[in-house]
């Protein structure tokens, strides 16, 4: 006979084994709820650099989403393997008890036949019916054919009894190994089904951060379109010929004319990034300014032209109030070497006065058209 009780520790440790198996499943793929991301509802922003940080922000959740979506994608596959490896072992078990069914019922039909056996050899030998052990060895030839005798019934049922015995052992191994089949089954079944629930969560989250991407990059689109409105408006601002101007007179600068084309960072970077400090290579020059920008030419020319230049003082907009806290004089009319600036737009922009033609200024600049190039200007003053 085969080892059953070696098949039922088999049974039991590949019942193990499903389990732990599916656990580090779980575990790899990383079940849970979805990496929220916080939708703005529509386009606030007001300013070029806010519009632009928003646009950051989007830009870097769709990018988040999409390694969360990989994850999903990820877990999905697996998942989906788990389901199919669980449903093709549901089926071998299930031909299995299928199997160990069917030879019950043999073992079963054979016990039956085994105590029929017994039961008609028992008669055959009693055939004369109730006799007695004193009757028999009277009736035997002699003392030795009575020895036969006995011990031949005595074989005959030994024999039957121990194939009875050994079915009926067969028949609790099978059953017992039934009862195991069909523990393996409940669990795998089981465990299909949460792989298939969880598979069915982990589509629902790739949907769902599928759509985030989706309401991220419209989002985007329509902040990117308020920037662009916003950029044209800095532009139209920077090219505008009317007056409107705070002149800021630095002691010394316009001592050394003319100071056109001589910027030394007219090929270093240049950037329009929002980011705090210079990105690209874009400086900052010794003032403390992103080169090629308004401000740090402004800057510069100062410095050549003999003055000293301001340090720190932020976009052109800033440069009124920070010249006034610094104690530098600020004119509503000009003179040569002056910084002319304009507050309107965003940032401000920020001009050397190179000469002054009655109620018109010809200026000097960068990053007239946010683009970091050298241009000059007519422009009126008031």
């Amino acid at each position: 006979m085969q080892n059953k009780g070696y098949k039922r520790l088999f049974f039991k440790h590949r019942l193990r084994r499903s389990g732990w198996l599916f656990l580090a499943l779980l575990t790899v793929v990383g079940i849970g709820a979805p990496q929220l991301h916080s939708l703005v509802q529509a386009a606030t922003c007001t300013t070029i650099s806010s519009c632009q940080q928003q646009i950051n922000d989007e830009t870097n959740a769709v990018q988040s989403l999409k390694g969360d979506a990989s994850n999903y994608q990820d877990a999905i596959s697996k998942l989906g393997a788990q389901v199919s490896s669980l449903n093709q072992q549901i089926s071998i078990n299930q031909t299995e008890q299928a199997r160990l069914q069917a030879a019950i019922a043999d073992a079963e039909t054979q016990l039956a036949q085994q105590r029929q056996i017994l039961g008609t050899d028992i008669k055959m030998q009693y055939v004369t019916g109730d006799i007695s052990t004193a009757e028999m060895l009277a009736s035997s030839e002699n003392l030795s054919a009575f020895a036969d005798s006995e011990t031949y019934r005595s074989a005959v049922q030994l024999k039957i009894q121990g194939t009875l015995d050994q079915i009926t052992k067969l028949e609790k191994d099978l059953k017992d190994q039934q009862a195991d089949v069909a523990d393996l089954l409940a669990t795998q079944q089981t465990q299909a089904g949460e792989a298939a629930s969880a598979r069915s969560e982990q589509q629902h989250l790739l949907s769902y951060n599928q759509s985030q991407q989706t309401a991220f990059n419209a989002q985007a689109a329509q902040n990117q379109q308020k920037l662009n409105a916003l950029i044209a408006a800095q532009r139209a601002a920077n090219n505008s010929s009317a007056g409107g101007y705070y002149f800021i007179r630095f002691s010394g600068a316009g001592k050394h004319d003319p100071i056109s084309g001589s910027y030394p960072y007219a090929n270093s970077g240049f950037s329009m990034s929002t980011a705090p400090g210079c990105v690209n290579n874009d400086g900052p020059d010794p003032w403390g300014y992103c080169t090629r920008q308004c401000v740090s030419y402004a800057a510069w020319a100062v410095q050549y032209s003999g003055g000293r230049a301001p340090v720190l003082w932020g976009n052109a907009k800033n440069w009124v109030s920070a010249a006034r806290r610094a104690g530098v004089p600020v004119y509503s009319t000009p003179q040569p070497g002056d910084i002319a600036i304009s507050t309107s737009g965003t940032w401000g922009h920020a001009m050397y006065v190179e000469s002054v033609q009655g109620n018109q200024i010809y200026v000097s600049q960068y990053n007239q058209q946010l683009n970091g190039k050298f241009s000059t200007q007519l422009r009126r003053w008031e």
